[in-house]
């Protein structure tokens, strides 16, 4: 391979983390999972497989690449976080909602 075709590859490997956050035992959410190429794959294949939410943005994955497993995500995080957090929060109390309106 050249030097063209490695840097290709290089930025077409695929990156993943996954954050764990439980507002009454967590002052914020934390990174439990992040990898690159085969690692990214199977974090994904199992939020996938356990129906849990993929947000797909680069320049969030990047940082969260620079967080330890375990450890918080930084306050310059959180705002961003928080938006992707209270979509999903959004999204299940419509399904809820749905899914206890009454059938006629």
């Amino acid at each position: 391979m050249n030097k063209k075709s490695d840097n290709k590859a290089i930025k077409k490997t695929k990156k993943a983390a996954a954050l764990k956050y439980d507002s009454e035992e967590m002052n914020a959410p934390r990174l439990v999972a992040s990898g690159k190429g085969l690692i990214a794959e199977r974090i994904l294949e199992v939020a996938q497989k356990h129906n849990v939410f993929v947000h797909e943005d680069k320049d969030l994955v990047e940082a969260l690449m620079k967080v330890d497993i375990g450890e918080e995500i930084p306050p310059e995080l959180y705002q961003v976080v928080a938006k992707i957090i209270a979509f999903i929060y959004s999204v299940d109390a419509s399904v809820n909602e749905k899914n206890a309106a009454p059938l006629n």
